[in-house]
C-alpha cells in the first residue's frame, strides 16, 4: 500500500481537487473497504489528513492504526495530539442511525376504518419534561426526578386520550423535543454550560427518554397516524437531536408514523385549513413569530385561515392573538428546582396539554391533564 499512498500524496499536492483519482487508487488496493460512499470518503480523508503520521510510523515500524495520541516536536512548539481528532459527529450520527434502522422492529401497517363523524386532529404536546431534573421537597415543597417525569407524561397521555375520545381523531401531531432531557453533557450542564441539579447519569436519562418516546408513539398510533414534530431546545440542543434521530430510525419500518426531524427552530405542518407551528421559544421574540410564520411557511400561509403557534420554554400558560395567529405557550409537568424556587419562579399549574383541531374550523378544544 506504500506505493499507492505516495501516489495519493502526489495527486493531492499537485491536483487538490482530484478526489476521483484518489478514490480509484484506494479502491484498486482494497475494494472491500469501499462498500459505500461514506466509507470511501472516510478512507480518502484518513490518507490525506494523516500522511505525516503514516510516513513516520512506517519508518519506525509502528502500526499507525494503534496510535491514539502522540507528541509533535517542532522547532518552535512541542504539541501533544490526543485521539479523536478525526471524529466527525455527522459520521457518528449517520452510522448510529443506520445501525438502528438495521435492527429496528417491523410494525404491521394499521388499516384505519372510515368514520362518518367529522374528522379532527389531536396535537399532543408534553412540554419541557426535563428528564434528569431533581427537585427536593425539603427545599422547594415538591419532589421531581426522572421516574416522576416519565410517570407524569404517561399518565398525562392516558388522560388526554380519554378526554379526546368523543372526537373522531384521524391524525395526531406529536410535538417532541423541548427540553425532554435536562442536561447535554457529562458535566451536568445545559448546552450553553449552565450547571443543573440532576438526578441520575446522563446515559440512564437518555435511555429513559428513548423508552418514553417509543411508548408514547406506539400508544398514539393505536388511535391514529402520527406525525412527530421535533423542536430543538436550549437544555439538550445536541442530545435531544440525537435522541429524535434514534427514534426516527426505530420507526423506520412503520408506515403509520412520519417525522419532521431537522434542526429548524420553527416547524410548520398543515391539517385541513389549519397551519400549525411550533417552537421552543428560547430564540425569536413572541411578537415576531407570526411574521416569521408568514415568511417561512410559504403557500400554506395563504391556503390556511386558521393559524396557530405552540410555544414552550417558560413552563406556564399564555395565549395571545397577534393579528391572525394565535400564539400559545404550554404548561410543563416538571417540578420546581432550587434555582427557580430561589427566584420565585414557581406555583404555575403542572400539566400535560393537548389541542383538538377541526379540519375546517380550527382549534375547537384545549385538553389539560393536571398534576
Amino acid at each position: 500500500m506504500k506505493h499507492n499512498r505516495n501516489r495519493i500524496f502526489d495527486l493531492y499536492d499537485n491536483v487538490t481537487q482530484n478526489k476521483t483519482e484518489i478514490a480509484r487508487i484506494i479502491f484498486e488496493e482494497d475494494p472491500s473497504i469501499c462498500k459505500d460512499i461514506e466509507t470511501l470518503r472516510r478512507n480518502i480523508s484518513y490518507h490525506i489528513n494523516n500522511r505525516g503520521l503514516i510516513d513516520e510510523c512506517e519508518r519506525v515500524g509502528i502500526d499507525e492504526s494503534q496510535v491514539k495520541h502522540y507528541w509533535y516536536k517542532g522547532k518552535h512548539y512541542s504539541i501533544n495530539v490526543k485521539g479523536g481528532s478525526d471524529f466527525d459527529s455527522k459520521d457518528f450520527i449517520f452510522d448510529l442511525v443506520n445501525e438502528i434502522k438495521t435492527w429496528s422492529p417491523k410494525y404491521a401497517k394499521i388499516a384505519r376504518k372510515n368514520s362518518t363523524s367529522e374528522p379532527h386532529c389531536l396535537v399532543f404536546d408534553p412540554a419541557d419534561i426535563h428528564i434528569g431534573k431533581i427537585c427536593s421537597r425539603f427545599e422547594t415543597g415538591e419532589e421531581y426526578n426522572s421516574q416522576i417525569a416519565v410517570q407524569r407524561v404517561l399518565s398525562g397521555l392516558e388522560g388526554i386520550l380519554s378526554k379526546s375520545s368523543p372526537f373522531n381523531i384521524d391524525k395526531i401531531i406529536f410535538i417532541a423535543g423541548n427540553d425532554i432531557l435536562h442536561t447535554d453533557n457529562t458535566k451536568r450542564t445545559t448546552t450553553a454550560g449552565t450547571p443543573q441539579d440532576t438526578d441520575g447519569m446522563w446515559y440512564d436519562n437518555f435511555i429513559m427518554a428513548k423508552k418514553l418516546l417509543i411508548d408514547i408513539i406506539e400508544r398514539l398510533m393505536s388511535v391514529a397516524d402520527v406525525e412527530v414534530v421535533y423542536n430543538p431546545s436550549n437544555h439538550d440542543y445536541m442530545s435531544g437531536f440525537m435522541l429524535l434521530q434514534c427514534i426516527e430510525a426505530w420507526f423506520s419500518k412503520c408506515k403509520n408514523v412520519t417525522f419532521n426531524n431537522d434542526m429548524s427552530h420553527r416547524k410548520y405542518t398543515v391539517y385541513g385549513n389549519n397551519l400549525i407551528g411550533s417552537t421552543h421559544m428560547d430564540g425569536a421574540k413572541t411578537q415576531d413569530l407570526p411574521l416569521l410564520m408568514a415568511h417561512e411557511s410559504g403557500e400554506w400561509w395563504h391556503r390556511c385561515k386558521n393559524r396557530y403557534i405552540y410555544g414552550h420554554h417558560i413552563h406556564h400558560k399564555t395565549s395571545k392573538d397577534i393579528m391572525s395567529v394565535c400564539v400559545e405557550t404550554l404548561r410543563s409537568p416538571s417540578g420546581t428546582d432550587s434555582w427557580h424556587h430561589r427566584n420565585g419562579y414557581q406555583h404555575a399549574p403542572k400539566a400535560v396539554e393537548a389541542f383538538i383541531h377541526h379540519r375546517d374550523f380550527g382549534q375547537v378544544a384545549r385538553l389539560t391533564h393536571l398534576f
